[in-house]
């Protein structure tokens, strides 16, 4: 019993110093309650719209405040004047457009039908139908609270999906994969390759040889660079051909995007590599972090509207997030740089963190001046 014991005090010691190690056992499952219990939402609310009100009467402005009366829309940051397709749906501010027309008002009161146009980003199916949908139902509401709901009823609110008319599930979740797929892959494989170097104190001989931290840090983030260029080839060719996706647009900013995404995955898995004991805990850290956090928190099946602060804070952490938007606009929307710049930007800055917080970590991993290994 005593031997039982003394093993048992053994390994709570070691469990004790290893951090990463106690990252797994409780901040995970913590981290994991919290995006379950407040992040996962199948209802979209709190969606963005633009109205645009021709007829701007006391009546058309009481149909305006009633989409808004209900917290499943919000108006969008749009200054109301233009093409609302070009200012406000092609740029990602809203989610749909509603345009009232002129005589709004006049024909209602004289018993007369009218066309309320909706054009709806339908990038996301689902959430398109359930834009739709409610905009029927608030339109039925206000008529009822008029007093002018008629059989037929007198508004008819015209939807028409924009960049995806055919709501094909496909154009929504294919261009997504990209993004969890080659999150996942080359940083799993970079930090088995980092911690590799750990296991068989092949690190000690690299620093021996005169190569200093940055130097090492670029040749292994460069290899795993073309190793996940190559992959991201085959995946997006491949997913091009069996499921019919094609360029919409410019693809300079998916090239670009891609890039930097990559090479932020490569330099997750090398930080994960360097921080972690042995191999078991690299993978065990990229498939947990990783694959959570892309699949998750980055708005490839959830939306991002109904994460409530502080995870909307960790959720604008996340490099899956900016790609997925970078790849359905490559594939679906097509608006190009002018739509998704901003998000190519939040990667870079997002891999500069990284790269930034592994070159601290293998410095301390670097020989000291008098040969002696760092902590």
């Amino acid at each position: 019993m005593r031997r039982i014991l003394a093993q048992c005090r053994k390994e709570l010691l070691q469990f004790r110093r290893d951090r990463l190690t106690l990252g797994l056992a409780f901040l995970l499952p913590l981290l994991t309650l919290l995006i379950f219990g407040f992040a996962i939402r199948l209802e979209t609310k709190v969606i963005p719209i633009v109205v645009q009100d021709f007829d701007r009467s006391p009546l058309s402005a009481a149909y305006t405040d009633r989409l808004f009366a209900t917290d499943q829309f919000r108006p969008a940051p749009w200054r109301g004047s233009g093409d609302p397709v070009a200012g406000a749906i092609d740029r990602g501010l809203a989610k749909a457009a509603v345009i009232i027309p002129p005589e709004f008002s006049r024909r209602l009161k004289a018993g007369q039908p009218v066309e309320v146009q909706v054009l709806v980003d339908g990038t996301d199916a689902n959430n398109a139908r359930v834009i739709r949908n409610s905009i029927q139902g608030t339109t039925a509401f206000f008529l009822a609270g008029q007093e002018l709901l008629n059989d037929p009823p007198p508004v008819q609110a015209l939807t028409r999906l924009w960049f995806n008319p055919g709501r094909k599930e496909s154009l929504y979740i294919v261009p997504g994969v990209y993004a969890v797929v080659l999150w996942i892959f080359p940083s799993l494989l970079a930090a088995i390759a980092m911690v590799k170097e750990k296991d068989k104190g092949t690190i000690l001989q690299v620093y021996a040889s005169g190569i200093r931290a940055p130097e090492l840090l670029l040749g292994k983030a460069l290899a795993y660079l073309l190793v996940g260029e190559s992959v991201a080839v085959v995946v997006m060719g491949m997913g091009g051909l069996i499921f019919r996706l094609g360029f919409a647009g410019d693809p300079t900013p998916l090239l670009v995007g891609t890039t930097l995404y990559l090479a932020a995955a490569v330099l997750f898995g090398l930080l994960l590599g360097v921080r972690s004991a042995n191999q078991n805990a690299a993978v065990q850290g990229v498939s947990l972090v990783g694959f959570l956090s892309a699949l998750l928190l980055s708005g490839f099946i959830y939306p991002l509207s109904n994460i409530p602060p502080p995870l909307s804070l960790v959720s604008a952490l996340i490099p899956a997030r900016y790609f997925i938007v970078i790849s359905r606009d490559a594939f679906v929307r097509g608006t190009g740089w002018a739509g998704v710049w901003l998000d190519v930007v939040m990667i870079l800055a997002l891999g500069a963190l990284l790269f930034g917080a592994t070159w601290r970590s293998l410095g301390s991993l670097q020989l000291a001046d008098g040969g002696e290994g760092g902590a």
